[in-house]
């Protein structure tokens, strides 16, 4: 028990660091947009502005999945779930998350391979008129694969300490 208590704190504490600073990232996009419209209208259309706004995006989504996955922002059936006991919720989540692992596991393993062909090839590069490599993104991709596979498996021993009635480091400071 103890393990999985020190596995909560440590993954809820980073990833919570990680998605607060990434949560600003939404304006270097709107920075990125911003220019691609104003040099588009008085200036030379840029080449890299709406690809560079796409990595801006991934690596947004990416890095921000964990923190979203810990304060609970992801979609939930509340018709049926809401009306259920804590105890009932926490054997549902438990279900479900464990569904949510294997598929990270999947998409983890699928963007390790990408990763690992972007650096094969001399650096694979998009197809595009600005031919960016793309390892950089795939890289970002799979660490927010990874942060959101660790912060699932927190999800998963916060149901099991719950449905065992052992309070968690998040349960403790409330």
């Amino acid at each position: 028990m103890e393990f999985a208590r020190r596995y909560i704190r440590l993954i809820d504490g980073m990833n919570r660091i990680i998605g607060r600073i990434v949560m600003y990232g939404i304006f270097v996009m709107m920075g990125i947009l911003l220019w691609s419209s104003i040099s588009k209208t008085f200036f030379l259309p840029s080449l890299w502005t709406l690809e560079m706004a796409q990595f801006a995006m991934v690596a947004y989504y990416m890095l921000g999945g964990p923190y979203s996955i810990q304060m609970g922002s992801n979609v939930r059936m509340d018709l049926l779930y809401g009306e259920w006991s804590n105890r009932r919720k926490s054997q549902i989540d438990a279900i479900t998350v464990l569904f949510l692992i294997t598929y990270l596991g999947f998409l983890l393993w699928g963007g390790i391979d990408s990763t690992i062909y972007s650096f094969q090839y001399g650096g694979e590069r998009s197809p595009t008129a600005w031919r960016p490599y793309l390892w950089p993104i795939k890289v970002i991709m799979v660490t927010g694969i990874f942060l959101m596979l660790l912060q699932a498996i927190s999800e998963l021993l916060k149901d099991i300490l719950r449905l065992k009635g052992v309070p968690y480091p998040r349960e403790e400071q409330i």
